[in-house]
C-alpha cells in the first residue's frame, strides 16, 4: 500500500521505477518542474529544455526522471506543489516564472535552478548577477534596453511617430528599468511616452479610458504574466483604437500585435539544461552566475499591419526571423 501510495504521489513514478530497475549502475538525476502556469502555454518551452538535457546526456527513462507540478494560473498553489516535489524527494527543483519569487521565501533545502522573466535583483533573488543569494540560480529573460529598441522598430513601421502609451505592471521586478529606458529612448526619438500601470483588471479598464480619451498612435506593453493573460484584450483594444501593440515575446505577435522583439525564448529554455546539468554535478547555485539572455528574435504579424493600414518596410521584413500574413 505504502508504494501505491508513492507512486500516486510521484505521478510519473511507474517510468521511475523502470528506469530504476534497468539502470542499477547508473545515478538516476531526480529534477521537478514547478511553474504557476499551465502547462499548454509552456509546452515548446518544455521541448527545448528537455533537448538541452539530452544533448548533456540526461535522458529520461535513462537516467533521469523529471516530476511536473503545474499552478494552472493559480500562484497560491505554489508553496504546496514545491511540498510535493520536497515530499518525494527531487534532486534540485526547475522553477518557471511567477513561481520562482515564491519560491524564494519558502526556505527550501533543495537546489533550485530557474528561468525569470523579471530582474532577478529587484526580486531580491540576488546581490548581482554574479551573485545569486541562498540556494538559487538560473536565467533571466530581462534586457531592459530591448525597450528602447522595440520604440525605434515603431519609427520604422510608423515613421510619423510621436505618442506611445505604456502598459506595463509596476509589480513586475525591473519594471522601473524597462520605463526609465522607454523614455530615454523615447525622448531621443522626440517620441512623448504616456505611463499606465496596470496591476489589476481595474487598473486596466482605467487605462484603456485614458486611452481612449487621448489616444496615443501605438501601445509598447511591457511582458510579464499579467500582459499574457490579457493579451488579447490589450491587442483588440489597441487594434480599435488604430494604435498598434509592440511587445517583447512572440506570443504576443501571434496573437496579433504588430510586432515582437526580445530574447529567444527556446534558446534560453534549452540553456537552462546547462544549469540543471552542472547542479547534479554537484555545483552549487550560489556559484553560477545568473545569465542573461544572448539570442533575440524578431517576430512581424504583416496581417495586423495590412489591418490598420500600415506599411512595414521591406528592409525590416528581411530581418525579421518570424513573418506572420
Amino acid at each position: 500500500m505504502k508504494r501505491r501510495r508513492f507512486f500516486a504521489l510521484v505521478g510519473g513514478a511507474s517510468a521511475w521505477a523502470s528506469v530504476a530497475r534497468a539502470q542499477q549502475t547508473e545515478k538516476i538525476g531526480r529534477i521537478g518542474w514547478l511553474t504557476a502556469q499551465q502547462a499548454a502555454s509552456l509546452t515548446p518551452y518544455v521541448d527545448a529544455f528537455r533537448s538541452g538535457l539530452a544533448e548533456l546526456g540526461l535522458i529520461e527513462g535513462r537516467n533521469l526522471v523529471i516530476v511536473f507540478r503545474y499552478g494552472n494560473d493559480a500562484i497560491d498553489q505554489v508553496p504546496r506543489l514545491a511540498a510535493e516535489l520536497a515530499q518525494i524527494p527531487v534532486d534540485l527543483i526547475v522553477a518557471q516564472g511567477a513561481a520562482v519569487p515564491v519560491i524564494s521565501t519558502l526556505g527550501l533545502s533543495i537546489p533550485v535552478v530557474y528561468v525569470f522573466s523579471g530582474d532577478p535583483v529587484s526580486a531580491g533573488l540576488a546581490t548581482s548577477l554574479a551573485e545569486p543569494k541562498g540556494n538559487m540560480t538560473g536565467l533571466s529573460f530581462m534586457a531592459p534596453d530591448l525597450n528602447g529598441k522595440r520604440l525605434e522598430l515603431l519609427r520604422e513601421i510608423i515613421p510619423e511617430l510621436r505618442r506611445v502609451a505604456v502598459i506595463a505592471n509596476p509589480e513586475h521586478p525591473g519594471e522601473h528599468l524597462e520605463r526609465s529606458y522607454s523614455e530615454q529612448v523615447g525622448q531621443r526619438l522626440g517620441i512623448a511616452i504616456a505611463y499606465f500601470p496596470t496591476r489589476t483588471q481595474e487598473e486596466l479598464k482605467g487605462a484603456f479610458s485614458s486611452m481612449t480619451a487621448n489616444p496615443p498612435q501605438a501601445i509598447s506593453l511591457f511582458a510579464d504574466g499579467f500582459a499574457i493573460q490579457n493579451r488579447q484584450q490589450i491587442i483588440e483594444f489597441g487594434i480599435n483604437l488604430r494604435a498598434p501593440v509592440i511587445s517583447g515575446w512572440p506570443v504576443f505577435a501571434r496573437s496579433g500585435a504588430i510586432c515582437t522583439y526580445g530574447p529567444r525564448l527556446v534558446a534560453s529554455y534549452r540553456r537552462l539544461a546547462n544549469y540543471v546539468d552542472r547542479v547534479l554535478k554537484g555545483a552549487k547555485p550560489a556559484d553560477l552566475p545568473i545569465e542573461q539572455p544572448t539570442e533575440f528574435e524578431l517576430v512581424l504579424n504583416l496581417k495586423t499591419a495590412k489591418s490598420l493600414g500600415l506599411t512595414v518596410p521591406p528592409t525590416l521584413i528581411a530581418r525579421a526571423d518570424e513573418v506572420i500574413e
